[in-house]
């Protein structure tokens, strides 16, 4: 998907040759408003489901309060933020990239989208540490991106499950392969975790990883990728020197946890 920018914009761009792109209910001038989030319409807690995902898309592609009006509206159902983030913005991200796959949307209008789906985690981030909270594990992690990668969300929603968990927790987006290296070296950590969304550095990765394992002050430091070439093409990732994890944040945060809890009791 596009480039995250972090811009409050208040309202999808407007001019010559962009309306046609828009969604059919926004073309029509359909509003996003409490009728529509689930301040009236829905009664009781029930499963977030596709016309709900698109009142996100359309929401994010008015406003940032309007997207926030969506989330205040599924919590009014009886909505977790967990829900929330898997069953609401996790797809509503997958389906602005259709609607830009499909040209419904043109680059700018899916960049302020994106960036207004990205804010809710951000602007969510400390309800959702406190939904469930856990004591500190005394485990660190590092999450990286690929180098060049031009999203983060997936990685950033990652991070908060893991903290959530207990983790300490370092999140990264390297723009080249030097910094990927240095982050990588940055400090001691028991687990590090790469998103994979293209094939770019695949052959880069393949050579990398095993040097930088074999020079972290970790020697038993476990080392996943993940990200949506997990999900595509998982046999491209085989040959790294890490493990493939191809499942949602709260399943990776169980399976790295239990491997770390595995390996310290074998240990000792």
């Amino acid at each position: 998907m596009a480039q995250f920018n972090l811009e409050n914009s208040q309202s999808p761009p407007s001019g010559p040759g962009l309306t046609h792109h828009w969604p059919e209910a926004l073309r029509q001038g359909a509003p996003v408003g409490p009728r529509l989030v689930g301040g009236t319409t829905f009664a009781g807690k029930s499963a977030l489901d596709m016309a709900q995902i698109q009142i996100l898309a359309q929401a994010c592609l008015q406003g940032l309060d309007a997207a926030r009006q969506v989330v205040f509206g599924w919590q009014r159902q009886g909505q977790s933020l967990e829900d929330i983030y898997l069953q609401g913005i996790t797809p509503c991200a997958r389906l602005l990239g259709e609607w830009w796959s499909a040209d419904r949307l043109d680059f700018a209008m899916t960049t302020i989208a994106s960036a207004h789906l990205q804010q809710l985690l951000h602007d969510f981030s400390s309800e959702f540490l406190q939904e469930a909270p856990r004591q500190r594990n005394g485990l660190s992690l590092l999450l990286l991106t690929e180098p060049g990668a031009q999203h983060s969300m997936g990685l950033f929603m990652l991070s908060e499950f893991f903290k959530r968990a207990g983790w300490t927790v370092t999140v990264g987006v390297p723009q080249d392969v030097a910094e990927f290296k240095r982050l990588f070296q940055s400090d001691w950590f028991d687990a590090a975790g790469i998103s994979v969304s293209t094939d770019r550095h695949l052959e880069t990765l393949r050579t990398l990883l095993p040097q930088l394992r074999d020079n972290s002050d970790n020697l038993s430091l476990r080392v996943f990728v993940g990200g949506p070439m997990a999900f595509v093409a998982p046999e491209r990732l085989q040959g790294l020197a890490a493990q493939v994890l191809a499942e949602d944040a709260p399943t990776t945060v169980t399976r790295i946890t239990q491997a770390m809890s595995d390996a310290a009791v074998s240990v000792s």
